[in-house]
């Protein structure tokens, strides 16, 4: 492989010497997320991974896959890459273990203009601490030079996670009542959606990134390119800990689109606006584009990256779980009857 070489395709703008250099530098950060359960080693055609299944009546696989989106493009202009693979990760991650799974392995796929060894190294760094956070192995990916369909220094980083999970223990949103208790787990900040709005908000292609806002505590592009929260291993503690019945992802779409994907017909979780704590980040993004509230909650977590829905008698049990594990959870709502499945008032 090493002795690999094409000047043909060279010419045509691929450089296969640096995609063997990539692979190399990047092992040193695959290697932190190697786990009980990984047969290959990354170079091969496929990932190889034996799951624990002791105990388990009816091991069930569940898949998830995303992107990191156009908030690569802030890590782009302020040329700072090793953050947006924890974002790519927590995008799959945080999805599957919305059903009570535990993800073991992670897939990651970068096409980028011109295949910059260090660059690519950089962003599996990233990928590698998203795994190392929620527990699972980073088993393969690809990285493909696309010359004369993206500028040189652009790409693109999207993921594939696998979890598993005991078919019986899937969460049942069946079991969910009214009285239930709708927890927040607080965010980092904007995470990674709805970036192309804040793009426009902020002319990022002409802002002063590295500008200092005293109401964020650090500068535009630091804030924008905080990396999502990571919260398998304490919804993981949580659903041990208590009676969960639901939980949801708050990603694009806000409150209006995440919520209801957990709640059943004829159940309603009713939102206390108030006892959300918004981050200054979404203060700052709704003033300057002048959004209206609706929108943002329509759009944005501001502040809640997940909610857990558990019954009120195990609500304790749940938030101190969750806080062993560092996440400060807290009440803001309840599930009451009726149709419209959320409301934020």
């Amino acid at each position: 492989m090493g002795k690999s070489h094409s000047a043909s395709y060279a010419a045509a703008g691929v450089n296969i010497e640096a995609g063997y250099e990539g692979v190399r530098l990047m092992k040193k950060h695959v290697a932190r997320t190697m786990i009980p359960g990984v047969v290959s080693d990354i170079g091969g055609f496929g990932g190889l991974f034996t799951p624990d299944v002791a105990g388990m009546e009816t091991p069930t696989l569940v898949m998830g896959t995303d992107g990191v989106g156009t908030k690569q493009r802030i890590a782009q202009l302020m040329d700072k890459h090793d953050t947006v693979g924890i974002d790519c990760v927590a995008m799959c991650v945080n999805d599957i273990v919305c059903c009570g799974a535990k993800p073991i392995a992670f897939l990651d796929y970068i096409a980028i203009g011109k295949n910059d060894p260090e660059k690519v190294a950089t962003l599996v760094s990233g990928v590698a601490e998203g795994c190392v956070q929620s527990g699972c192995a980073l088993i393969g990916g690809e990285t493909a030079e696309h010359p004369g369909t993206m500028a040189a220094d652009d790409y693109d980083l999207a993921g594939f996670a696998v979890g598993i999970v005991d078919k019986a223990k899937v969460l049942d949103q069946n079991k969910m009542k009214a009285g239930d208790v709708v927890l927040a787990l607080p965010s980092s900040g904007i995470h990674s959606n709805g970036y192309s709005l804040v793009r426009k908000v902020f002319d990022v292609e002409s802002a002063d990134l590295n500008k200092y806002y005293d109401e964020l505590g650090q500068t535009l592009g630091e804030a924008l390119l905080t990396p999502t929260v990571i919260y398998v291993k304490p919804v993981l503690a949580a659903i041990e800990a208590a009676e969960v019945h639901g939980v949801s992802h708050i990603t694009g779409g806000g409150f209006y689109e995440n919520i209801p994907r957990c709640i059943p017909d004829g159940l309603c979780a009713k939102i206390n606006k108030a006892d959300i704590k918004v981050l200054p980040i979404f203060d700052l993004l709704q003033r300057e584009g002048n959004i209206p509230e609706r929108d943002m909650y329509n759009t944005y977590n501001m502040g809640v990256g997940m909610a857990l829905i558990v019954s009120s008698d195990t609500a304790d049990k749940a938030i101190a779980a969750l806080a062993a594990e560092g996440c400060n959870a807290y009440q803001i709502g309840v599930i009451t009857e009726g149709p419209d499945k959320v409301t934020v008032e």
